[in-house]
């Protein structure tokens, strides 16, 4: 099952690396939380990026997931590719 799960996961992922759609910002820190949830669980790291506002939103977006374990959060993030990406490239 788990087995399963992750390839489910990466073949998500892959979609959602790959798209061309323009996705609303709040769709996009979805994506962000639960990837890195669902990969990183509640292990929060710092970003290297210029733009601390923008990484104060992503990390408030992950942190606001950490209740979801990492089977949780890929199950989650397939729904959000299969809602907002599937067919629609």
């Amino acid at each position: 099952m788990k087995k399963d799960l992750d390839i489910k996961f990466k073949k998500a992922y892959k979609i959602a690396s790959e798209t061309t759609i323009k996705l609303p910002p709040d769709i996009m820190l979805q994506f962000y939380a639960y990837y890195k949830q669902a990969t990183k669980g509640n292990d929060y790291a710092q970003s290297n990026n210029d733009s601390e506002l923008r990484d104060a939103f992503k990390l408030n977006a992950w942190i606001q997931l950490s209740h979801l374990n990492e089977d949780d959060a890929k199950k989650h993030y397939i729904e959000l590719v299969n809602k907002f990406l599937i067919n629609k490239n």
